[in-house]
């Protein structure tokens, strides 16, 4: 079954061209069952191309998906033009009185604030409240996951005196879990941060950390009682987005490491190799598998 998307928004065309079953409105519309009702709170600076990650993972699966794009209500963004935006976005204050099967919050370049001094800081922690009673299943992204893990349990996000950057070795520790059913013992994933969550502090929390990394810090954590996942690294990533932000920085000046085992050889006149392509599948599949599983049939029954 495909995911649901408007046959204007350019992740239609992207994903229809790579083979991902996307349906229409007007298709979708024929079929006698309800789709999983599926949001993105996208707070990265390039929606359409967060849009396409991530659409491109929950579409793999057997289910048919609506796709929602949210974003926050006061905050304009710089990078992606007013008539896109207005065109697929909504603002969390239009749509809070509606019910969701899932929700990803994405991450955003904003490592180097205090929560506190986000702009829109107030406005995400009535999110995180609103996805107790609204929401089935939330998946927080990098510093998203950071956010949450932080609202909800007190976990503090630490900044590191150089940038995590490339391509880390991960270790499965929970083979058991829903979440990492298929996995392998090990897999690849790509690291892109100032901040580190500190394995210590999770553990004190009373959260079960699900990946790992020796090099790059926990990664994966699961939040039973909030209905949550937090990942703070990147498996959304297409092969080619740590290059864009290595060749972003060096065209800026700004002291930036060749993402570490990236480039084959370490050399970046090399074109990088996905190793992790199949995994992040696994995951947002199995994501979206336990939702289908657990979720109310009736929307308006999801948080009672």
């Amino acid at each position: 079954m495909p995911i649901k998307l408007p046959a204007t928004l350019p992740a239609y065309d992207v994903l229809n061209r790579e083979g991902v079953m996307v349906l229409d409105d007007v298709t979708a519309g024929t079929q006698d069952i309800r789709p999983l009702r599926i949001a993105l709170l996208n707070l990265m600076p390039k929606k359409i191309q967060t849009e396409n990650q991530f659409a491109r993972l929950i579409g793999a699966t057997p289910l048919q998906i609506e796709f929602s794009l949210i974003r926050m209500s006061e905050h304009q963004t710089k990078n992606t033009a007013a008539e896109h935006m207005a065109e697929f976005y909504r603002p969390f204050q239009d749509v809070k009185d509606e019910k969701f099967d899932g929700l990803i919050i994405t991450g955003a370049p904003i490592e180097h604030l205090p929560f506190e001094e986000v702009s829109y800081w107030d406005e995400l922690r009535e999110v995180f409240d609103w996805t107790q009673t609204n929401v089935h299943s939330t998946f927080g992204v990098c510093w998203g996951g950071m956010a949450m893990i932080n609202y909800f349990h007190g976990v503090r996000k630490h900044m590191l005196d150089h940038k995590q950057f490339g391509c880390f070795r991960h270790h499965n520790m929970a083979p058991a879990s829903p979440y990492l059913r298929g996995f392998s013992d090990d897999c690849v994933i790509p690291v892109s941060r100032w901040t580190e969550m500190r394995q210590d502090e999770i553990d004190a929390a009373g959260l079960q950390t699900l990946i790992t990394s020796d090099e790059a810090g926990p990664c994966l954590v699961e939040d039973p009682q909030r209905r949550a996942l937090y990942i703070f690294n990147h498996f959304e990533y297409d092969s080619g987005t740590l290059k864009q932000e290595y060749d972003r920085d060096v065209a800026n000046g700004t002291p930036i490491n060749v993402p570490m085992n990236y480039y084959p050889d370490d050399d970046p006149t090399k074109t990088p190799q996905n190793r992790w392509r199949s995994h992040a599948h696994l995951l947002y599949g199995n994501w979206i598998n336990e939702i289908y599983q657990t979720t109310k049939y009736d929307l308006n029954a999801i948080g009672n």
